[in-house]
């Protein structure tokens, strides 16, 4: 194994964590030894950790994650991660000191991204395309994976096809409108009227503000509806797809209730889980190498800001992604 230690830093590094379930105010800065990465593992000290809302919900205490780390608090959270391998395990053979490196790690029940190292497997990690910087490349694996798997494996959108995208302009869904567009679907997306220009840019086919409007008024015959918001948002938009059109609902605190309306109508519709996911994140990187695709940054965060950051995370209408600078005081 090569020299774990970085000579820039000592053998220290700080951390989020909280030991208790609350508000953001749980969140507090803590030292520690840097890691030793294990066989199959890689050290790398990171640039930019991915905020997403499974982090907020999970430091309150909700969901499946929550379940899985009660009994073993304190924790980091963060399941985003980018930066510069530092060493590596003795049979690792992909990755060497050196390589710029993102990731989706430690999920579901390790997190650590929000750190100023991390230790991650070798096999969730894929390289950074040089078109993109560190800290937007730690803001991309989550949200970018859920987008992907939700479109092409559970829905298996195809060119031609007509999507609506529900939060277009948010995390997941300014990745889903940008590889629905480079698939060649037709692409419809729900938004607030400030973010109508944002998603044009991206050239979305038609943008439905949905203060204002209904969308089963403009939509019909729809072959995939992707739902980032869940609820009478979800379950309204049955009613807007084909016959043999297929709805996909990310929130799982109501995913079985729109499954269950869906069935009721006759439709289909499926809830998903994202998984880590090292070949997709290749595909993706090439489309960012490409220019095919890009990650919109709404702001960025150092470590000691965390708590902020939680709170604008937490309060929604973020466009694009929240991304923490871990080389930042």
């Amino acid at each position: 194994m090569e020299n774990t230690a970085d000579p820039n830093a000592g053998n220290a590094m700080r951390q989020v964590v909280y030991d208790r379930f609350g508000d953001a105010d749980v969140l507090r800065i803590e030292t520690s030894e840097i890691p030793e990465p294990g066989a199959e593992e890689v050290l790398f000290r990171v640039a930019g950790a991915g905020l997403n809302p499974i982090d907020w919900k999970t430091r309150k205490g909700l969901g499946f994650v929550a379940r899985q780390i009660e009994d073993h608090l304190p924790w980091t959270p963060g399941f985003d991660a980018a930066g510069e391998v530092i060493s590596v395990g003795r049979d690792v053979t992909t990755l060497a000191p050196g390589d710029r490196v993102m990731g989706m790690v430690g999920f579901p029940a390790n997190g650590g991204g929000y750190s100023e190292y991390v230790v991650a497997r070798a096999d969730e990690l894929a390289i950074v395309p040089e078109e993109l910087d560190l800290v937007s490349a730690g803001a991309l694996p989550l949200a970018a994976l859920t987008a992907w798997q939700a479109l092409f494996e559970v829905a298996e959108l195809e060119a031609g096809q007509k999507i609506l995208i529900h939060a277009g302009a948010g995390g997941v869904g300014h990745f889903a409108v940008q590889f629905a567009l480079e698939r060649g679907a037709h692409v419809i997306a729900t938004a607030s009227a400030s973010n109508r220009d944002f998603l044009a840019a991206f050239g979305v086919h038609e943008v439905i503000d949905y203060h204002t409007t209904d969308v089963v008024d403009e939509c019909y015959g729809l072959d995939v509806v992707l739902d980032l918001v869940g609820g009478e948002a979800g379950k309204r938009s049955l009613h807007t797809l084909s016959e043999h059109g297929v709805l996909v609902t990310i929130p799982t605190v109501t995913a079985d209730e729109i499954i269950t309306a869906a069935e009721e109508l006759g439709l289909r519709a499926h809830g998903m889980t994202v998984r880590p996911d090292v070949f997709h994140l290749d595909e993706i990187a090439e489309l960012i190498e490409d220019g095919d695709v890009r990650v919109h940054i709404d702001e960025t965060f150092s470590l000691d800001q965390v708590a902020d950051a939680h709170r604008m995370l937490e309060g929604g209408h973020v466009r694009g992604k929240l991304v923490l600078d871990c080389r930042r005081s």
